[in-house]
């Protein structure tokens, strides 16, 4: 039997190879994260929800502690490394614990066109709030996951892109899902441009 996982459900959804920066103030998360500390091991991020857990998380590696503060608070920044299954929790320690199931991506990529294309839209998505694309080092079998899990998207979304075993899939779902988007965004620009540019909202 592996080792039991400690759980953080979390109001988000966390990609294998994106960081995610957190505060730790609950007694119940600065023990669990000082264990992972001291061991150098892993926690998983699982989405919270209102009849519990999600199936499908990631683990988390702890890669920096940005503060420390005298009542024990902390600021890190992790990374998500692997998927995994819950497939039993346990409620024994304070932080929810769990015997997971860690799972791989079924060989399937996606096409050159497909990622050039996804490129495109995330770029474009991008540019519309004004930021820059940086993809630099981001491996090209998890390239979906780096381009969901830079923009705030739909929960839902996010989960149901964790749980897919393809690049290919997840490439086409993200493609699909920019498409959708980027309209709304290019006319909400559009409004804004013109509210700011005449005085008038029309």
């Amino acid at each position: 039997m592996s080792p039991l996982l400690p759980l953080f459900p979390l109001e988000t959804v966390l990609f294998p190879g994106v960081p995610l920066p957190l505060h730790i103030f609950e007694p119940r998360y600065k023990e669990m994260i000082g264990e992972c500390l001291a061991r150098k091991s892993l926690f998983g991020v699982v989405r919270a929800q209102d009849e519990g857990v999600t199936e499908i998380g990631c683990t988390a590696e702890i890669i920096a502690v940005t503060k420390k503060y005298e009542d024990g608070r902390l600021e890190i920044v992790t990374e998500g490394r692997e998927r995994f299954e819950v497939l039993e929790v346990n409620r024994q320690r304070a932080f929810l614990q769990a015997d997971v199931l860690f799972f791989a991506d079924e060989p399937e990529k996606a096409t050159a066109e497909e990622v050039a294309h996804a490129v495109r839209l995330h770029g474009e998505i991008l540019s519309l709030a004004g930021a820059e694309q940086d993809l630099s080092q981001q491996e090209e079998s998890r390239l979906s996951f780096q381009l969901a899990g830079s923009l705030p998207l739909d929960l839902d979304f996010k989960q149901n892109l964790l749980t897919m075993r393809s690049e290919a899939k997840r490439m086409r779902a993200v493609i699909a899902y920019f498409e959708a988007i980027l309209p709304k965004l290019r006319h909400s620009l559009h409004i804004r441009q013109k509210a700011g540019g005449n005085g008038h909202s029309r």
